[in-house]
């Protein structure tokens, strides 16, 4: 097996990664509208639900120790003489076993998307819990409105999010796409990353810190819906 072909193999699974990745927000937004049709009830869906988060949480991770893995062992390789990559199969699973050996619960359960799905679930029965006691829908739409504007902006491309995510050391917004460019721009000029919201103390922003806020998402979507129907 030539370096190319492995190369190729490994492209292969990083789009099923994204695949996997998309097939989860799907699953959390399934979630979200069982939460939303029980007026706030724990819809018994929803274990089953999180249990098929953790497995596609656990597959990503191995797909990503795999890609880790082989790149390391072909790196080595590609050094070497050429009659080391005799050895890199038997190399890759033996370090491979090694990884998998120590992925944890815990590990699984700090997955970005897995915790979004959490937050997910438990954002919405408090929105439902709140709307019910506070009757929220006497509240005055322009301002509601006015509020979901500001909210939905991103303070990097100061246009409406996309893909939001939630930096879960300040609690602050930013469209997926553009922090993720931020970082590795500051990243690539050995410099941390600072929150760009004005006034924020965070100096130092990590891909890791990042997680998808599907509740904010849905509501961008809506509002976009309410607007193109006036």
């Amino acid at each position: 097996m030539s370096l190319n072909t492995v190369v190729g193999m490994l492209s292969s699974l990083q789009s099923f990664q994204t695949d996997i990745g998309t097939g989860m927000d799907i699953v959390t937004d399934v979630a979200i509208d069982l939460v939303e049709a029980q007026d706030g009830e724990v819809h018994p869906g929803i274990k089953d639900m999180e249990a098929m988060i953790l497995e596609c949480a656990k597959l990503d991770r191995e797909i990503n120790y795999f890609v880790d893995v082989v790149k390391q062992v072909t790196s080595e390789v590609a050094t070497q003489q050429p009659e080391a990559m005799f050895s890199l199969s038997d190399n890759v699973k033996e370090q491979f076993t090694e990884r998998i050996a120590r992925l944890s619960d815990t590990d699984l359960r700090n997955h970005q998307k897995v915790v979004a799905f959490k937050d997910s679930i438990k954002n919405s029965l408090n929105q439902a819990n709140r709307e019910s006691e506070e009757n929220m829908e006497e509240l005055d739409e322009d301002i509601a409105v006015s509020q979901s504007q500001v909210n939905f902006t991103c303070p990097l491309t100061q246009v409406e999010m996309v893909n939001p995510v939630k930096n879960k050391k300040c609690n602050h917004h930013y469209d997926e796409g553009a922090i993720l460019v931020l970082i590795k721009a500051k990243h690539s000029q050995k410099k941390k990353c600072r929150c760009p919201v004005v006034g924020c103390g965070n100096t130092d922003i990590n891909e890791s810190d990042l997680i998808p806020d599907q509740i904010l998402r849905r509501r961008i979507q809506s509002h976009k819906r309410h607007g193109n129907r006036t």
